[in-house]
């Protein structure tokens, strides 16, 4: 492949990515590799390297910066077989202060606001803000997730996510079914301590999906990931079956 020694992409704080580094050139760099590390960690260095056309000396460099200043840690990979010998890869993940650096900066405005709206209105304020918020991300996901094959509708509201800044992926779900995965929420400070915007977003997955949907994780809770699984629709058309049997059997 080719390597190229630096990139001179566009200024991080203008695609919304930190800034990172001591000059513009080795900032942009280091701020794609500490997003490359949100989006696809655990990763390793090689993989990096592949992803941004760096040299293994480039990215080595940027990763001691990263691991310096906190924003990365290393781990080790697990071994994937007992007879498998040598030492296990390193992979780098994003730390706690590496994903606050992607956070917006009106956090405490935002969380302010929530209160003062709860103190002043109640709670039931704070859902009906949380349902609006999430009224307008249906309304500009809906069209193009009902344009594609339901099996495929996953896909296309993680990429809608990842667009809006979520860095999202998804995939089979282990035990049946798929799971969306946002790598990124830009409110998760908020949502810390106003669950109702995690709750109305969950609702609104289930609505552009058209099945059931559960939310296991999430980052305000200190999860590392947003996790969400999407029941099979197959699963969802057997349990309405059944239940219109059961309800036909009881009404006989």
């Amino acid at each position: 492949m080719k390597y190229v020694t630096e990139t001179t992409s566009s200024d991080p704080a203008a695609a919304g990515v930190p800034a990172l580094g001591p000059n513009h050139t080795e900032r942009t760099t280091r701020a794609r590799v500490a997003r490359l590390i949100l989006e696809y960690g655990p990763i390793s260095a090689s993989a990096l390297g592949q992803r941004l056309g760096l040299t293994p000396a480039a990215v080595r460099r940027h990763l001691e910066h990263l691991l310096a200043e906190g924003m990365i840690e290393e781990r080790r990979s697990r071994p994937q077989s007992r007879r498998g010998r040598g030492r296990p890869a390193k992979m780098f993940v994003i730390t706690d202060a590496g994903r606050s650096a992607f956070v917006h900066a009106y956090d405490d405005l935002a969380a302010n606001a929530l209160r003062f709206l709860a103190d002043k209105l109640g709670e039931e304020a704070v859902e009906e803000f949380a349902r609006r918020q999430v009224s307008d991300l249906e309304a500009r996901y809906g069209a193009s997730i009902r344009d594609v094959p339901p099996q495929q509708r996953a896909q296309a509201l993680a990429e809608a996510l990842s667009v809006d800044g979520y860095a999202a992926s998804a995939g089979t779900a282990p035990a049946g079914g798929q799971q969306l995965c946002q790598h990124h929420c830009p409110v998760a400070h908020v949502a810390a301590r106003f669950p109702q915007l995690c709750e109305a977003e969950t609702a609104a997955f289930g609505r552009l999906l058209g099945v059931p949907v559960q939310r296991l994780a999430t980052i305000a809770h200190g999860d590392g990931i947003c996790t969400t699984h999407v029941t099979s629709r197959e699963l969802t058309e057997k349990t309405d079956k059944n239940d219109k049997q059961d309800s036909g059997g009881t009404s006989a």
